[in-house]
Protein backbone atom coordinates (compact mmCIF):
# COMPACT_ATOMS: atom_id res chain seq x y z
CA UNK A 1 0.00 0.00 0.00
CA UNK A 2 1.11 3.28 -0.87
CA UNK A 3 0.69 6.45 1.63
CA UNK A 4 -1.76 8.89 0.84
CA UNK A 5 -0.79 11.32 3.28
CA UNK A 6 1.58 11.92 6.08
CA UNK A 7 0.63 11.94 10.06
CA UNK A 8 0.74 15.45 10.28
CA UNK A 9 -1.80 15.82 7.35
CA UNK A 10 -4.46 14.32 9.15
CA UNK A 11 -7.18 15.94 11.08
CA UNK A 12 -10.70 16.48 11.26
CA UNK A 13 -11.13 18.00 7.74
CA UNK A 14 -10.69 14.34 6.45
CA UNK A 15 -13.38 12.96 8.61
CA UNK A 16 -14.85 10.18 6.98
CA UNK A 17 -12.39 9.95 4.02
CA UNK A 18 -10.60 6.94 3.39
CA UNK A 19 -6.91 7.61 3.68
CA UNK A 20 -3.28 4.82 3.57
CA UNK A 21 -0.47 5.62 6.02
CA UNK A 22 2.77 3.53 6.50
CA UNK A 23 5.32 4.25 9.11
CA UNK A 24 6.64 2.23 12.48
CA UNK A 25 4.46 1.57 15.03
CA UNK A 26 5.26 3.35 18.05
CA UNK A 27 3.42 1.39 20.72
CA UNK A 28 0.91 -1.43 20.95
CA UNK A 29 -2.38 -1.56 23.18
CA UNK A 30 -5.25 -4.07 23.65
CA UNK A 31 -8.59 -3.24 25.08
CA UNK A 32 -11.05 -5.70 25.05
CA UNK A 33 -11.93 -6.46 21.57
CA UNK A 34 -10.20 -3.26 20.37
CA UNK A 35 -6.29 -2.93 19.31
CA UNK A 36 -4.97 0.47 19.16
CA UNK A 37 -1.60 1.41 17.75
CA UNK A 38 0.28 4.70 17.75
CA UNK A 39 1.64 4.93 14.23
CA UNK A 40 4.84 6.81 13.59
CA UNK A 41 6.63 8.72 10.61
CA UNK A 42 8.94 11.08 9.83
CA UNK A 43 6.30 13.94 10.65
CA UNK A 44 3.97 13.01 13.24
CA UNK A 45 2.31 10.06 14.96
CA UNK A 46 -1.71 9.24 14.79
CA UNK A 47 -3.70 6.50 16.41
CA UNK A 48 -5.07 3.82 14.76
CA UNK A 49 -8.15 1.58 15.84
CA UNK A 50 -8.38 -1.90 14.70
CA UNK A 51 -12.13 -3.48 15.25
CA UNK A 52 -12.65 -6.97 15.14
CA UNK A 53 -16.26 -6.20 14.04
CA UNK A 54 -15.14 -4.00 10.59
CA UNK A 55 -12.74 -5.57 9.58
CA UNK A 56 -11.76 -8.66 10.95
CA UNK A 57 -8.46 -9.97 9.10
CA UNK A 58 -6.78 -7.09 9.51
CA UNK A 59 -7.51 -6.93 13.34
CA UNK A 60 -6.22 -10.43 13.85
CA UNK A 61 -2.66 -9.50 11.81
CA UNK A 62 -2.57 -6.30 14.22
CA UNK A 63 -2.08 -8.95 17.10
CA UNK A 64 1.27 -9.83 15.90
CA UNK A 65 2.56 -6.03 15.66
CA UNK A 66 5.49 -5.02 17.68
CA UNK A 67 7.06 -2.41 18.30
CA UNK A 68 9.17 -1.06 15.48
CA UNK A 69 7.31 -2.94 12.61
CA UNK A 70 7.45 -1.13 9.66
CA UNK A 71 3.58 -1.42 8.84
CA UNK A 72 0.50 0.29 6.02
CA UNK A 73 -2.83 0.92 7.83
CA UNK A 74 -6.01 1.83 5.41
CA UNK A 75 -8.79 3.03 6.70
CA UNK A 76 -11.39 5.74 7.69
CA UNK A 77 -10.50 8.73 9.46
CA UNK A 78 -12.97 9.53 12.09
CA UNK A 79 -13.06 11.99 15.05
CA UNK A 80 -12.25 10.78 18.72
CA UNK A 81 -15.14 10.03 21.08
CA UNK A 82 -15.64 13.12 23.58
CA UNK A 83 -13.11 13.10 26.42
CA UNK A 84 -10.44 10.27 24.64
CA UNK A 85 -9.22 13.56 22.76
CA UNK A 86 -4.92 13.85 23.19
CA UNK A 87 -4.21 17.54 23.59
CA UNK A 88 -0.34 16.65 23.25
CA UNK A 89 -0.53 15.59 19.82
CA UNK A 90 -1.50 17.43 16.85
CA UNK A 91 -3.30 14.49 15.48
CA UNK A 92 -5.00 14.31 18.57
CA UNK A 93 -8.52 15.03 17.44
CA UNK A 94 -9.13 12.19 15.23
CA UNK A 95 -7.95 8.34 14.56
CA UNK A 96 -8.03 6.06 11.66
CA UNK A 97 -10.36 3.36 11.59
CA UNK A 98 -8.43 0.20 9.81
CA UNK A 99 -9.70 -1.31 7.18
CA UNK A 100 -6.38 -3.02 6.17
CA UNK A 101 -3.11 -3.62 7.35
CA UNK A 102 0.11 -5.02 6.11
CA UNK A 103 3.29 -5.64 7.80
CA UNK A 104 6.26 -4.83 5.82
CA UNK A 105 8.79 -5.54 7.79
CA UNK A 106 8.91 -6.70 11.11
CA UNK A 107 11.76 -5.33 14.21
CA UNK A 108 13.69 -7.36 16.63
CA UNK A 109 12.96 -5.76 20.07
CA UNK A 110 15.03 -2.77 20.12
CA UNK A 111 18.04 -1.73 22.81
CA UNK A 112 15.92 1.27 24.30
CA UNK A 113 12.90 2.49 23.71
CA UNK A 114 12.19 4.89 20.71
CA UNK A 115 10.59 7.73 22.61
CA UNK A 116 11.69 10.62 24.57
CA UNK A 117 9.82 10.17 27.22
CA UNK A 118 11.87 6.93 28.15
CA UNK A 119 14.11 5.63 30.51
CA UNK A 120 17.45 7.55 29.92
CA UNK A 121 20.52 5.51 27.94
CA UNK A 122 24.01 6.09 28.04
CA UNK A 123 24.92 8.29 25.08
CA UNK A 124 27.93 5.26 23.78
CA UNK A 125 24.47 3.03 23.53
CA UNK A 126 22.38 5.73 21.44
CA UNK A 127 25.33 6.25 18.82
CA UNK A 128 25.79 2.68 18.53
CA UNK A 129 22.18 2.55 17.61
CA UNK A 130 22.22 6.21 16.12
CA UNK A 131 19.98 4.80 13.16
CA UNK A 132 17.56 4.06 15.90
CA UNK A 133 18.07 7.12 17.76
CA UNK A 134 17.21 9.06 14.77
CA UNK A 135 14.13 7.62 14.97
CA UNK A 136 13.33 9.51 18.35
CA UNK A 137 10.70 13.00 17.61
CA UNK A 138 13.26 15.06 19.30
CA UNK A 139 15.89 14.39 16.84
CA UNK A 140 13.83 14.16 13.84
CA UNK A 141 12.91 18.24 15.09
CA UNK A 142 16.39 18.77 15.58
CA UNK A 143 17.81 17.90 11.71
CA UNK A 144 14.20 19.08 10.45
CA UNK A 145 15.57 22.54 12.04
CA UNK A 146 19.05 22.35 10.62
CA UNK A 147 17.72 21.74 7.38
CA UNK A 148 15.16 24.62 8.04
CA UNK A 149 18.13 26.57 8.38
CA UNK A 150 20.89 25.73 6.09
CA UNK A 151 17.80 25.99 3.34
CA UNK A 152 17.00 29.95 4.79
CA UNK A 153 21.08 30.52 4.39
CA UNK A 154 20.95 29.22 1.16
CA UNK A 155 18.25 31.47 0.20
CA UNK A 156 19.05 34.13 1.49
CA UNK A 157 22.49 34.30 0.61
CA UNK A 158 21.42 33.39 -3.25
CA UNK A 159 18.98 36.64 -3.60
CA UNK A 160 22.24 39.20 -1.81
CA UNK A 161 24.05 37.72 -4.68
CA UNK A 162 26.23 35.51 -3.76
CA UNK A 163 28.00 32.34 -5.27
CA UNK A 164 28.10 28.95 -3.43
CA UNK A 165 31.75 27.85 -4.57
CA UNK A 166 33.29 24.89 -3.29
CA UNK A 167 36.83 24.71 -1.85
CA UNK A 168 39.24 21.67 -1.92
CA UNK A 169 38.82 19.01 1.02
CA UNK A 170 42.45 17.61 0.56
CA UNK A 171 44.92 20.74 0.93
CA UNK A 172 48.03 21.65 2.12
CA UNK A 173 48.81 21.85 6.07
CA UNK A 174 48.71 25.59 7.08
CA UNK A 175 47.98 24.79 10.96
CA UNK A 176 45.74 27.48 12.19
CA UNK A 177 46.12 26.75 15.55
CA UNK A 178 44.28 23.32 16.24
CA UNK A 179 46.21 20.15 14.85
CA UNK A 180 45.24 19.41 11.30
CA UNK A 181 43.95 15.88 10.36
CA UNK A 182 46.50 14.63 7.99
CA UNK A 183 46.09 12.32 4.77
CA UNK A 184 48.71 10.59 3.51
CA UNK A 185 49.37 10.32 -0.39
CA UNK A 186 49.99 7.19 -2.52
CA UNK A 187 50.99 9.17 -5.34
CA UNK A 188 53.67 11.18 -3.27
CA UNK A 189 55.03 9.11 -0.49
CA UNK A 190 56.01 10.99 2.61
CA UNK A 191 53.87 13.50 1.86
CA UNK A 192 50.53 14.61 2.96
CA UNK A 193 47.53 16.30 2.41
CA UNK A 194 45.32 17.81 5.28
CA UNK A 195 41.71 18.27 5.98
CA UNK A 196 40.70 22.03 6.04
CA UNK A 197 40.61 23.78 9.59
CA UNK A 198 38.28 26.37 7.56
CA UNK A 199 38.66 27.31 4.11
CA UNK A 200 40.13 30.56 4.84
CA UNK A 201 42.68 31.12 2.35
CA UNK A 202 40.85 29.48 -0.42
CA UNK A 203 38.12 32.32 0.19
CA UNK A 204 40.52 34.64 0.12
CA UNK A 205 41.80 33.52 -3.19
CA UNK A 206 38.39 33.84 -4.71
CA UNK A 207 38.52 37.39 -3.95
CA UNK A 208 41.56 37.49 -5.60
CA UNK A 209 40.12 35.63 -8.72
CA UNK A 210 37.23 38.08 -9.10
CA UNK A 211 34.26 36.42 -7.33
CA UNK A 212 33.30 39.51 -4.87
CA UNK A 213 30.38 37.60 -3.22
CA UNK A 214 31.23 34.26 -2.43
CA UNK A 215 29.58 31.55 0.30
CA UNK A 216 29.42 27.75 1.41
CA UNK A 217 27.77 25.52 3.86
CA UNK A 218 31.34 23.89 4.32
CA UNK A 219 32.72 20.95 6.92
CA UNK A 220 36.02 21.86 7.69
CA UNK A 221 38.27 19.68 10.54
CA UNK A 222 39.95 20.00 13.60
CA UNK A 223 41.96 17.78 15.74
CA UNK A 224 41.21 18.88 19.37
CA UNK A 225 39.89 17.51 22.25
CA UNK A 226 35.81 17.35 21.78
CA UNK A 227 33.45 18.61 24.37
CA UNK A 228 29.83 19.54 24.14
CA UNK A 229 30.45 22.36 21.62
CA UNK A 230 33.28 20.93 19.19
CA UNK A 231 33.35 17.76 16.71
CA UNK A 232 36.25 16.86 15.18
CA UNK A 233 34.22 17.90 12.15
CA UNK A 234 32.00 20.70 12.02
CA UNK A 235 29.95 22.77 9.91
CA UNK A 236 30.28 26.31 9.21
CA UNK A 237 28.38 28.99 7.09
CA UNK A 238 31.32 30.97 5.50
CA UNK A 239 30.95 34.01 3.52
CA UNK A 240 33.41 36.32 1.90
CA UNK A 241 33.25 39.81 0.34
CA UNK A 242 35.13 42.16 -2.07
CA UNK A 243 35.39 46.13 -1.22
CA UNK A 244 33.34 45.78 2.07
CA UNK A 245 33.47 46.69 5.25
CA UNK A 246 32.46 45.33 8.94
CA UNK A 247 29.76 47.74 8.50
CA UNK A 248 28.32 46.42 5.45
CA UNK A 249 29.11 42.61 7.05
CA UNK A 250 27.58 43.26 10.02
CA UNK A 251 24.28 44.62 8.19
CA UNK A 252 24.71 40.80 5.91
CA UNK A 253 24.82 38.53 8.84
CA UNK A 254 22.00 40.32 10.58
CA UNK A 255 19.98 40.10 8.08
CA UNK A 256 20.92 36.11 7.75
CA UNK A 257 20.22 35.43 11.39
CA UNK A 258 17.04 37.76 11.56
CA UNK A 259 15.74 35.51 8.12
CA UNK A 260 16.61 32.07 9.98
CA UNK A 261 15.22 32.87 13.56
CA UNK A 262 11.97 33.78 11.40
CA UNK A 263 11.65 30.77 9.16
CA UNK A 264 12.85 27.93 11.53
CA UNK A 265 11.54 29.26 15.05
CA UNK A 266 9.17 32.44 13.92
CA UNK A 267 10.98 34.63 16.30
CA UNK A 268 11.76 38.46 15.42
CA UNK A 269 15.35 38.83 15.98
CA UNK A 270 15.58 42.79 16.41
CA UNK A 271 18.48 44.46 14.94
CA UNK A 272 20.84 46.11 14.41
CA UNK A 273 22.42 44.06 17.15
CA UNK A 274 24.23 45.92 19.82
CA UNK A 275 28.37 46.48 19.73
CA UNK A 276 30.52 46.02 22.72
CA UNK A 277 34.03 46.64 22.47
CA UNK A 278 36.31 43.18 23.49
CA UNK A 279 38.06 45.69 26.64
CA UNK A 280 34.46 46.32 28.34
CA UNK A 281 33.28 42.68 27.35
CA UNK A 282 36.37 41.29 29.45
CA UNK A 283 35.96 43.63 31.82
CA UNK A 284 32.05 43.01 32.65
CA UNK A 285 32.16 39.45 32.06
CA UNK A 286 35.64 38.14 32.59
CA UNK A 287 34.85 36.36 28.52
CA UNK A 288 35.19 37.47 24.96
CA UNK A 289 32.07 35.42 24.68
CA UNK A 290 29.43 37.11 27.36
CA UNK A 291 26.09 35.51 28.29
CA UNK A 292 23.94 38.54 28.90
CA UNK A 293 20.73 36.80 30.40
CA UNK A 294 21.67 37.15 33.48
CA UNK A 295 23.37 40.16 35.64
CA UNK A 296 26.18 39.28 38.29
CA UNK A 297 28.56 40.95 36.24
CA UNK A 298 32.60 41.61 37.28
CA UNK A 299 32.64 44.61 39.78
CA UNK A 300 36.79 46.06 39.78
CA UNK A 301 37.28 46.87 43.05
CA UNK A 302 41.30 47.10 42.97
CA UNK A 303 40.71 50.90 44.09
CA UNK A 304 38.82 50.58 46.73
CA UNK A 305 41.13 47.69 48.21
CA UNK A 306 44.68 49.06 47.20
CA UNK A 307 45.46 50.25 50.88
CA UNK A 308 43.58 47.76 53.05
CA UNK A 309 44.98 45.80 55.83
CA UNK A 310 44.04 42.55 54.33
CA UNK A 311 47.85 41.89 52.43
CA UNK A 312 46.76 39.46 49.67
CA UNK A 313 44.84 42.42 48.28
CA UNK A 314 46.90 45.06 48.92
CA UNK A 315 50.23 43.50 47.51
CA UNK A 316 48.36 42.11 44.11
CA UNK A 317 46.97 46.23 43.63
CA UNK A 318 50.72 47.11 44.00
CA UNK A 319 51.81 44.52 41.26
CA UNK A 320 49.19 45.70 38.83
CA UNK A 321 46.88 42.94 39.59
CA UNK A 322 42.81 43.54 39.87
CA UNK A 323 40.65 42.83 42.61
CA UNK A 324 37.13 41.99 41.34
CA UNK A 325 33.79 40.94 42.95
CA UNK A 326 30.55 38.79 41.85
CA UNK A 327 27.26 38.97 43.82
CA UNK A 328 25.43 35.82 44.26
CA UNK A 329 22.10 37.00 44.79
CA UNK A 330 20.18 35.77 48.37
CA UNK A 331 23.34 33.27 48.98
CA UNK A 332 24.29 34.58 52.20
CA UNK A 333 23.33 31.02 53.91
CA UNK A 334 26.03 28.72 51.99
CA UNK A 335 28.21 26.58 54.51
CA UNK A 336 31.44 26.42 54.84
CA UNK A 337 31.85 23.64 52.96
CA UNK A 338 29.50 24.88 49.97
CA UNK A 339 31.89 28.02 49.77
CA UNK A 340 34.96 25.58 49.84
CA UNK A 341 33.52 24.00 46.75
CA UNK A 342 33.75 27.42 44.55
CA UNK A 343 37.05 28.09 46.10
CA UNK A 344 38.26 24.58 44.27
CA UNK A 345 36.70 25.53 41.79
CA UNK A 346 38.25 28.99 41.03
CA UNK A 347 41.56 27.04 41.52
CA UNK A 348 41.11 25.08 38.68
CA UNK A 349 40.98 28.08 36.26
CA UNK A 350 44.38 29.46 37.94
CA UNK A 351 43.12 31.58 40.85
CA UNK A 352 44.66 31.10 44.54
CA UNK A 353 41.57 31.20 46.13
CA UNK A 354 38.39 33.22 47.23
CA UNK A 355 37.15 35.59 49.22
CA UNK A 356 33.63 35.79 50.45
CA UNK A 357 31.63 38.13 52.65
CA UNK A 358 28.01 37.24 53.74
CA UNK A 359 25.96 40.38 54.04
CA UNK A 360 23.58 39.61 57.19
CA UNK A 361 20.94 42.05 58.16
CA UNK A 362 23.19 43.48 61.36
CA UNK A 363 26.86 42.41 60.04
CA UNK A 364 29.03 41.21 57.33
CA UNK A 365 30.21 37.40 57.94
CA UNK A 366 33.96 36.66 56.28
CA UNK A 367 36.57 34.71 57.32
CA UNK A 368 38.82 37.76 56.61
CA UNK A 369 36.86 40.56 58.17
CA UNK A 370 38.94 41.66 60.88
CA UNK A 371 41.45 43.19 58.14
CA UNK A 372 38.77 45.15 56.58
CA UNK A 373 37.51 48.59 58.37
CA UNK A 374 33.76 49.56 58.28
CA UNK A 375 34.60 52.21 55.54
CA UNK A 376 36.57 49.76 53.18
CA UNK A 377 33.47 47.11 53.73
CA UNK A 378 31.37 49.92 53.50
CA UNK A 379 32.43 50.98 49.94
CA UNK A 380 32.70 46.93 48.82
CA UNK A 381 29.15 47.07 49.10
CA UNK A 382 27.54 50.06 48.08
CA UNK A 383 29.62 49.24 45.12
CA UNK A 384 28.82 45.98 44.25
CA UNK A 385 25.11 47.09 44.99
CA UNK A 386 25.06 43.90 47.67
CA UNK A 387 22.08 43.32 49.53
CA UNK A 388 21.05 41.78 52.95
CA UNK A 389 21.17 38.24 52.19
CA UNK A 390 23.59 38.50 49.17
CA UNK A 391 26.69 36.51 49.34
CA UNK A 392 29.85 38.87 47.53
CA UNK A 393 32.29 36.73 45.75
CA UNK A 394 36.28 38.21 45.47
CA UNK A 395 39.23 36.92 43.23
CA UNK A 396 42.36 39.15 43.58
CA UNK A 397 45.53 37.63 40.41
CA UNK A 398 46.36 38.56 37.18
CA UNK A 399 43.77 40.29 35.17
CA UNK A 400 44.08 37.42 32.83
CA UNK A 401 43.41 34.79 35.97
CA UNK A 402 40.71 36.87 37.35
CA UNK A 403 39.11 37.13 33.73
CA UNK A 404 38.91 33.42 33.30
CA UNK A 405 38.12 32.30 36.76
CA UNK A 406 35.44 34.82 37.93
CA UNK A 407 34.01 34.51 34.39
CA UNK A 408 33.50 30.84 34.51
CA UNK A 409 32.09 31.22 38.41
CA UNK A 410 29.99 33.64 37.30
CA UNK A 411 27.96 31.28 34.39
CA UNK A 412 28.05 28.44 36.86
CA UNK A 413 26.41 30.02 39.40
CA UNK A 414 24.34 31.52 37.07
CA UNK A 415 22.96 27.72 35.74
CA UNK A 416 23.17 26.81 39.12
CA UNK A 417 21.07 29.08 40.86
CA UNK A 418 18.37 29.02 38.00
CA UNK A 419 19.28 32.98 37.03
CA UNK A 420 19.43 32.05 33.49
CA UNK A 421 15.50 32.76 30.98
CA UNK A 422 16.16 29.70 28.41
CA UNK A 423 13.29 31.30 26.34
CA UNK A 424 15.72 34.49 25.61
CA UNK A 425 18.08 34.81 22.70
CA UNK A 426 20.82 37.31 23.85
CA UNK A 427 23.27 38.49 20.53
CA UNK A 428 25.85 40.88 20.63
CA UNK A 429 28.99 41.79 18.50
CA UNK A 430 32.47 41.76 20.09
CA UNK A 431 34.51 44.45 18.04
CA UNK A 432 37.81 45.66 19.01
CA UNK A 433 39.48 42.58 19.77
CA UNK A 434 43.55 42.68 19.94
CA UNK A 435 45.38 41.74 17.18
CA UNK A 436 48.21 39.53 19.29
CA UNK A 437 48.12 38.11 22.55
CA UNK A 438 51.33 36.53 24.65
CA UNK A 439 52.10 32.81 24.50
CA UNK A 440 53.39 32.40 28.04
CA UNK A 441 54.87 29.15 27.28
CA UNK A 442 56.42 29.91 24.13
CA UNK A 443 57.02 33.56 25.34
CA UNK A 444 56.34 34.81 21.55
CA UNK A 445 53.45 36.47 20.19
CA UNK A 446 50.34 34.71 18.75
CA UNK A 447 47.80 35.61 16.82
CA UNK A 448 44.31 36.26 18.42
CA UNK A 449 42.15 34.92 15.50
CA UNK A 450 44.37 34.44 12.76
CA UNK A 451 47.59 35.66 10.95
CA UNK A 452 45.50 37.32 7.99
CA UNK A 453 43.48 39.57 10.17
CA UNK A 454 43.41 43.25 9.39
CA UNK A 455 44.37 45.90 11.37
CA UNK A 456 43.16 49.02 12.40
CA UNK A 457 44.68 52.28 10.36
CA UNK A 458 45.11 54.25 13.31
CA UNK A 459 46.97 51.65 15.05
CA UNK A 460 49.70 50.87 12.28
CA UNK A 461 52.48 52.53 13.82
CA UNK A 462 51.65 50.66 17.32
CA UNK A 463 53.60 47.33 14.95
CA UNK A 464 56.78 48.67 15.48
CA UNK A 465 56.53 49.80 18.61
CA UNK A 466 53.83 47.93 21.00
CA UNK A 467 52.17 44.70 18.74
CA UNK A 468 50.11 44.08 21.89
CA UNK A 469 47.72 47.28 22.08
CA UNK A 470 47.16 46.91 18.36
CA UNK A 471 43.59 46.12 17.57
CA UNK A 472 42.33 43.89 14.59
CA UNK A 473 39.95 44.38 12.46
CA UNK A 474 38.07 41.53 13.74
CA UNK A 475 34.35 40.96 15.19
CA UNK A 476 32.36 38.10 16.77
CA UNK A 477 28.90 37.45 16.93
CA UNK A 478 27.99 36.20 20.18
CA UNK A 479 24.88 34.18 21.14
CA UNK A 480 23.74 33.66 24.85
CA UNK A 481 27.54 33.28 25.75
CA UNK A 482 28.24 31.09 22.83
CA UNK A 483 31.02 32.05 19.93
CA UNK A 484 28.62 32.02 16.85
CA UNK A 485 30.49 33.74 14.11
CA UNK A 486 33.85 35.01 13.59
CA UNK A 487 35.06 36.99 11.12
CA UNK A 488 37.02 40.05 10.40
CA UNK A 489 38.36 42.19 7.46
CA UNK A 490 41.54 40.72 5.58
CA UNK A 491 45.17 41.36 4.93
CA UNK A 492 45.34 42.23 1.49
CA UNK A 493 48.78 43.81 0.65
CA UNK A 494 51.67 41.40 0.54
CA UNK A 495 54.20 43.45 2.74
CA UNK A 496 51.54 43.97 5.27
CA UNK A 497 51.16 39.91 5.44
CA UNK A 498 55.08 39.35 5.52
CA UNK A 499 55.59 41.86 8.03
CA UNK A 500 52.90 40.47 10.18
CA UNK A 501 54.47 36.91 9.80
CA UNK A 502 57.54 38.20 10.96
CA UNK A 503 56.41 39.32 14.60
CA UNK A 504 55.22 36.13 14.49
CA UNK A 505 58.22 34.79 14.14
CA UNK A 506 57.71 32.90 11.21
CA UNK A 507 60.45 32.89 9.09
CA UNK A 508 61.16 33.94 5.33
CA UNK A 509 61.39 30.43 4.82
CA UNK A 510 58.55 29.10 6.92
CA UNK A 511 56.29 31.45 5.51
CA UNK A 512 56.91 30.27 1.82
CA UNK A 513 56.98 26.92 2.50
CA UNK A 514 53.70 27.03 4.13
CA UNK A 515 52.00 29.96 2.60
CA UNK A 516 54.24 31.06 -0.48
CA UNK A 517 51.17 30.23 -2.75
CA UNK A 518 49.02 32.75 -0.65
CA UNK A 519 51.44 35.71 -1.04
CA UNK A 520 52.52 35.09 -4.50
CA UNK A 521 48.73 35.56 -4.87
CA UNK A 522 49.06 38.78 -3.17
CA UNK A 523 50.80 40.36 -5.77
CA UNK A 524 48.42 40.75 -7.92
CA UNK A 525 45.81 43.00 -7.67
CA UNK A 526 44.41 41.72 -4.30
CA UNK A 527 40.97 43.56 -3.48
CA UNK A 528 39.79 44.86 0.00
CA UNK A 529 38.04 41.98 1.19
CA UNK A 530 36.20 40.29 4.95
CA UNK A 531 34.27 37.84 5.60
CA UNK A 532 32.60 36.03 8.52
CA UNK A 533 31.81 32.27 9.28
CA UNK A 534 28.98 31.41 11.13
CA UNK A 535 29.03 27.89 12.95
CA UNK A 536 25.87 26.13 11.51
CA UNK A 537 25.76 23.22 14.23
CA UNK A 538 26.54 25.62 17.27
CA UNK A 539 23.21 27.73 15.87
CA UNK A 540 20.79 25.06 15.58
CA UNK A 541 21.82 23.53 18.97
CA UNK A 542 21.15 26.76 20.65
CA UNK A 543 17.78 27.15 18.82
CA UNK A 544 16.94 23.70 19.88
CA UNK A 545 17.28 25.00 23.41
CA UNK A 546 19.84 21.93 23.62
CA UNK A 547 23.23 21.80 25.36
CA UNK A 548 25.69 19.36 23.01
CA UNK A 549 25.89 20.02 19.49
CA UNK A 550 26.12 16.07 18.97
CA UNK A 551 22.17 16.11 19.10
CA UNK A 552 22.10 18.63 16.08
CA UNK A 553 24.52 16.04 14.37
CA UNK A 554 23.27 13.11 12.28
CA UNK A 555 26.16 10.79 13.19
CA UNK A 556 28.62 12.50 15.51
CA UNK A 557 31.51 10.98 17.21
CA UNK A 558 31.81 10.59 21.10
CA UNK A 559 33.51 12.60 23.50
CA UNK A 560 36.84 10.04 23.17
CA UNK A 561 36.23 10.99 19.20
CA UNK A 562 34.84 7.41 18.43
CA UNK A 563 32.18 6.05 16.00
CA UNK A 564 30.36 3.47 17.92
CA UNK A 565 27.91 2.76 15.40
CA UNK A 566 30.83 2.34 12.84
CA UNK A 567 33.54 1.48 14.80
CA UNK A 568 35.85 4.15 13.59
CA UNK A 569 39.08 4.76 14.19
CA UNK A 570 39.48 1.17 13.15
CA UNK A 571 42.96 -0.04 12.12
CA UNK A 572 44.01 -0.91 8.55
CA UNK A 573 45.36 -3.72 6.87
CA UNK A 574 49.47 -4.06 5.99
CA UNK A 575 48.83 -3.91 2.55
CA UNK A 576 47.36 -1.08 2.93
CA UNK A 577 49.59 0.83 5.05
CA UNK A 578 52.69 -0.84 2.34
CA UNK A 579 50.69 1.27 -0.58
CA UNK A 580 51.03 4.64 1.49
CA UNK A 581 54.97 3.80 2.83
CA UNK A 582 53.57 3.82 6.29
CA UNK A 583 54.15 1.42 9.33
CA UNK A 584 52.64 1.22 12.48
CA UNK A 585 54.68 1.68 15.53
CA UNK A 586 53.10 0.97 19.33
CA UNK A 587 52.89 3.82 21.30
CA UNK A 588 53.85 3.22 24.82
CA UNK A 589 51.93 5.09 27.51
Amino acid sequence: MKPTHQCNQIDLKLENQEVIVAGWVQRRRDHGGLIFIDLRDSNDLVQVVFSPETAQDAHKLAHELRSEFVIAVQGKVSKRPEGTENPNLTTGEIEIMADELEIINRSETPPFVIEDSGPQVSEDTKLKYRYLDLRRPSMQRNLRVRHKATMAARNYLDKQGFFEIETPVLTKSTPEGARDFLVPSRFNPGKFFAMPQSPQLFKQLLMISGFGKYFQIVKCYRDEDLRADRQFEFTQIDIEMSFTDEEEIFALTEGLFADIFQKCLGITIPTPIKRMKYHEAMERFGSDKPDERFGMELINISDIVADCQFKVFSSIVAKDGQVKAIVAPKQADLSRKQIDILTDFVKDFGAKGLVSFKILEDEVDSPVRKYFSDEVLKNIIERTEAKVGDLILIVADKPKVVAESLGRLRLKLGNDLGLIDESQFKFSWIVDFPLFHYNEEEKRLDSEHHPFTGIHEKDMELLDIDPLKVRSRSYDLVLNGSELASGSIRIHKQDLQEKIFRILKINKEEAQQKFGFFLEALKFGAPPHGGIAPGLDRLVAIMCGIKSIRDVIAFPKTQSGTCPLTGAPSEVSEEQLKELGLSVEEVLE
